[in-house]
């Protein structure tokens, strides 16, 4: 390596001073390590900084100075953080305490009395300079991981939004094919996701200690839809007779509770985890009831998990107020009644009064999608 490879190759390091005698003899301490600029006076030493301080490897900083002391230079460089890039050490003559306590809440590294030992200077110069040297390249690799991480997230947030997107297309595929089966709209969904969001958010706010969070009522939105899968396995006969169905018959429409589940298990593969699990428990018991006189498993109270109930009710609710082959609509008047007054089977107390609450937001959207379900209809 040449004289002037190596000359290049050393850190800079800035030497403030109004004294030439003392540069001198600060330069001579530093002349084999480092290569040296110097100003006598803060006003020179701004404009090093300036144009010097993407290299510079730390500063030796006087207190008392024409035209601009070293406080007032430490304020300038400060507004652009270069106190977190390199150590400034202060030589000064002033002992005092105040002094040392303000040189510090200006944010040098350290502090060094005039007349200077030059064994200590060094020391202390050299050992800041690479203490802040090894800080530096620690935040550089930082800075590189972060970047790293940031792209490995960004990659796997794409990938599992393209899950979701697949789930949700997964979802809507199945359940209209199920819809379709059962003479029912794809509003009745829609409906039915609508209306567990708003229970739910109802939920929320006024039952906080039941848990519910804005993630979970969004997977719970839209696992809602699978809640009727297993009648796809239903016969004809018994899922569109008009009249009531035997005891035999009601066994039968009862399994799609379970047919359901068996279907999912094949699609779990597909399915984002989350999406799956309240899939599964909604569509296995979305029939429980309260008071344990549900099905399939007579759950009770709590047993039965909060995305089931929401479901549940939710289902119910757009039973009452839509066409049948079994019976005609009811209005939306007549189907609050008879849930909240126990017709319908046992609801949590708790949710029955998230449902008084909502009744007018879930109203409004069933009166807006009976009306876009209409225009649809007559097109």
């Amino acid at each position: 390596m040449s004289s002037q490879e190596n000359v290049e190759s050393k850190p800079t390091l800035l030497i403030v001073d109004d004294s030439e005698i003392n540069r001198g003899v600060l330069t001579e301490i530093f002349k084999d390590k480092y290569t040296i600029l110097e100003a006598e006076n803060g006003k020179q030493a701004m404009a090093l900084i300036v144009k010097s301080r993407m290299f510079l490897a730390g500063i030796l900083l006087d207190i008392n100075m024409p035209e601009m002391d070293g406080f007032e230079v430490l304020t300038e460089i400060n507004k652009v953080n270069l106190l977190e890039r390199m150590p400034v050490i202060m030589i000064t003559g002033e002992t005092s305490k105040e002094t040392e306590h303000l040189c510090y809440e200006k944010g040098v590294t350290d502090v060094v009395y005039k007349p200077f030992d030059s064994i200590v200077v060094r020391q202390k110069v050299n050992h800041a300079v690479e203490l802040f040297d090894v800080r530096n390249h620690l935040q550089t690799r930082v800075d590189e991981q972060t970047k790293v991480l940031r792209k490995q997230y960004d990659q796997i947030k794409e990938q599992r939004d393209y899950m979701k997107e697949t789930n949700t297309r997964i979802i809507d595929t199945v359940c209209t094919i199920v819809e379709f089966r059962n003479l029912e709209s794809g509003y009745h969904l829609k409906r039915i996701r609508e209306s567990v969001k708003i229970l739910g958010k109802y939920v929320m706010g006024m039952f906080p200690e039941m848990g519910l969070t804005a993630h979970r009522l969004e997977i719970i939105a839209g696992a809602s839809a699978m809640h009727d899968l297993g009648k796809i396995c239903i016969p004809d006969s018994i899922l569109l007779k008009p009249g009531k169905l035997t005891k035999d018959e009601f066994e039968v429409m009862k399994s799609h509770t379970t047919r359901g589940c068996e279907i999912l298990k094949m699609l779990a593969d597909v399915q984002d985890k989350e999406y799956y699990e309240a899939s599964y428990d909604i569509c296995r018991h979305h029939h429980e009831k309260y008071d344990g006189n549900g099905y399939p498993d007579g759950l009770k109270g709590d047993e039965i998990s909060l995305a089931a109930q929401l479901t549940s009710i939710a289902d119910v609710y757009d039973a009452l107020i839509s066409d049948r082959v079994y019976k005609a609509a009811y209005s939306m008047d007549k189907a609050y009644s008879m849930i909240v007054n126990g017709e319908c089977g046992a609801f949590n107390p708790k949710l029955m009064e998230a449902f008084k609450a909502a009744r007018g937001e879930i109203g409004a959207m069933f009166l807006m999608t009976k009306l876009e379900e209409k225009k649809e209809n007559d097109a």
